[in-house]
């Protein structure tokens, strides 16, 4: 899509059209994960059908620091009922002794989508809304790597979860969406947020995915995210790498976890390019990580760009 030629106003009003001759009557529900393209989705159904929509957001236990508070403060401001389903224990579970990528990947979609249709029958929905975008689609399809929210595409009824999907930015880009989400009047904090992966930070934790491992991620995320805040970047991140290594700390031997450090530029998440991040800040992160998470022994910074690597590392 030629960026420059695109016009969110009448990419809404042909989008909300569509969703009210799509959905009609029935009621639908909006998986909403807090990021740019799931907020835009939900909003753009709600102002399509109203009160026949709801939004549902998933805690998997993967998420970043407060996700589930901001979500709810987040619906509740743009007038969305929704409801939170704790379901930590379904995802940790499902993922235990997975340690391939692709195999996490491949069970986070599988309870995902069994729970939205756990949500779907339970609220007599017959549609689920979600946000997918055109570079999920793009990466599934092309075999780089399973994208949780992709089904129609790679030959996955979604009815046999027991709804019918309705995606309103299945061939946008994030360059896209984020018009969109202004145009919609969603707040910058919405709308110019940073990029988190669907399966949360399990695809941040090289190996098995524990919730010990996640806790530790989860504080190394809030530190890279605090400290990169007035860089240019797409995404900035950490990750748990599988290994150990040698330390010292209050003089004495430790042998702890090692965290890498990622920071590029993107445009449409196809390619990317590793951002130059000026070395006083990448000495506060690992001096704040290694000195905040007792588990962390080191701190490693990922010069590579995409390709020949993916911007996440699984």
């Amino acid at each position: 899509m030629n960026h420059g030629m695109f016009d969110p106003k009448e990419f809404i009003r042909k989008s909300m059209e569509e969703i009210r001759v799509r959905v009609r009557e029935e009621k639908a529900i909006a998986a909403c994960s807090g990021g740019v393209d799931s907020v835009t989705a939900t909003l753009l159904a709600h102002r399509a059908v109203g009160g026949s929509l709801s939004a549902v957001f998933i805690d998997d236990g993967l998420r970043r620091q407060g996700e589930p508070e901001f979500v709810a403060q987040l619906l509740n401001r743009i007038g969305v009922r929704y409801r939170c389903l704790d379901a930590k224990d379904s995802f940790f579970k499902g993922l235990r002794r997975k340690e391939d990528a692709e195999e996490k990947r491949k069970a986070f979609r599988e309870i995902f989508y069994r729970k939205l249709g756990q949500i779907v029958r339970e609220e007599g929905a017959r549609y689920l809304v979600q946000g997918t975008i055109a570079a999920d689609i793009a990466e599934t399809v092309g075999g780089i790597k399973t994208q949780h929210n992709v089904l129609e595409q790679i030959g996955i009824d979604p009815k046999e979860y027991g709804f019918e999907l309705v995606e309103p930015l299945r061939h946008l880009y994030k360059p896209e969406v984020r018009a969109v989400a202004r145009e919609l009047a969603l707040p910058e904090e919405v709308s110019g947020r940073m990029p988190f992966p669907g399966p949360g930070l399990s695809v941040r934790v090289l190996g098995e995915v524990t919730p010990g491992k996640i806790e530790v991620l989860r504080k190394a995320t809030k530190i890279v995210e605090e400290e990169t805040r007035d860089l240019r970047a797409f995404q900035s991140f950490a990750v748990l790498l599988s290994d150990k290594a040698t330390g010292t700390k209050n003089g004495e031997r430790v042998y702890g976890g090692i965290m890498t450090i990622r920071v590029v530029e993107s445009e449409d998440a196809i390619t990317a390019s590793v951002v130059e991040v000026p070395y006083r800040i990448l000495f506060n992160i690992s001096q704040r990580i290694t000195g905040e998470i007792p588990a962390i022994a080191r701190c490693l910074f990922d010069i590579t760009h995409k390709p020949p690597a993916t911007i996440e590392f699984e």
